[in-house]
């Protein structure tokens, strides 16, 4: 059903408050739960609880924040950019090209730092995502769902091309833990790095109107001043850099970055500065509940965060290409 003005108005205005108070119950929630038995109050007042608070719980949830939110705002920068609701990170072929580049990193410079290790896989990342785009540019796909797939095959052939290495390395193990995001080796000073993904996300704010621009179209955007080319660089550029520091950091977390935005621009509406803190708010919110659940379910282990939002991305993206009116034809 198509929401009409008035109540995408309405939903727009309690949106971000909504979603800050789930962010803020569910980051409450990640710090509470854990294999030790520790309440939350204890967290705060008693000295065992401090450090556990400090070195494990905090830098955990703040990771979740920080991963859900950049990977949120990545897909919805990508889908603004192809004017295609299933493009993102994991359906463009990004995801896995930066494993590929972590890959080639720990085979060719093993002995790189975090940061050298995060550039590799940015380069990587955005390389693969230009091949998308230029692939999509000059296929015209009558059907918009074609131009996922094709992502999805060339998130194949890299993945492909990264297990041969990996098999050949003795590097399979390494590989599969950057392909499934898993949190529960977050502790102080493994998780810093992602504040970088957090302060992209901020920039591509300040690009919002830009974006928007590029995304109605290269006549429209030329008109009105805006450099087609040079914009799209830049978004391509933000969300290879946060998919490839999330991927290097905590690993991929697949479908993330298709399901939220669409979630929310179907609540709120298509005004992209509009939709971008209540996508990252929404993205945060996301990891957090799932990170809280994949602990929960088979307590004292843990399920990897991304087995469980892989499998509600794919069926909500199951639900979206079977959503009546989906299905339209590019420009």
């Amino acid at each position: 059903m198509i929401l009409s003005s008035p109540t995408r108005t309405t939903a727009a205005t309690v949106a971000p408050w909504v979603a800050v108070a789930a962010v803020v119950v569910l980051a409450a929630l990640s710090l509470a739960v854990g294999v030790a038995d520790v309440s939350l109050a204890q967290l705060f007042t008693d000295p065992d609880g401090q450090t556990l608070l400090l070195l494990s719980r905090w830098p955990r949830t703040a990771a979740l924040v920080l991963a859900g939110a950049a990977l949120a705002i990545s897909g919805l920068i990508m889908q603004q950019l192809t004017r295609n609701r299933f493009v993102a990170p994991s359906t463009a072929g990004t995801v896995d090209a930066a494993t590929l580049g972590v890959l080639v990193s720990l085979i060719l410079f093993a002995s790189a730092p975090v940061m050298g290790k995060v550039l590799i896989s940015t380069a990587f990342a955005l390389a693969g995502t230009a091949v998308f785009v230029i692939l999509i540019q000059r296929v015209q796909f009558k059907d918009v769902v074609f131009v996922p797939l094709m992502g999805l095959l060339l998130g194949g052939v890299y993945r492909a091309i990264a297990e041969f290495f990996a098999y050949r390395e003795n590097l399979t193990q390494s590989l599969g833990t950057w392909m499934n995001g898993d949190f529960s080796g977050v502790i102080q000073g493994r998780y810093e790095t992602l504040w970088l993904a957090g302060a992209a996300a901020v920039v591509a704010y300040a690009f919002a109107h830009q974006f928007a621009a590029a995304g109605m179209g290269r006549d429209f955007a030329t008109g009105i001043g805006v450099n087609v080319r040079r914009v799209t660089a830049i978004g391509l550029s933000i969300a290879s850099f946060t998919t490839a520091v999330v991927v290097v950091t905590v690993g991929a977390i697949p479908f993330l970055g298709l399901i939220v935005p669409n979630l929310v621009t179907m609540a709120i509406g298509d005004n992209l500065r509009r939709a971008l803190p209540v996508t990252a708010l929404a993205g945060a919110a996301l990891t957090l509940g799932c990170d809280t659940l994949a602990r929960v379910l088979i307590l004292p282990y843990e399920i990897p965060v991304g087995s469980i939002v892989g499998v509600l991305g794919a069926v909500v993206f199951a639900a979206l290409v079977l959503r009546k009116g989906n299905r339209y034809v590019t420009a």
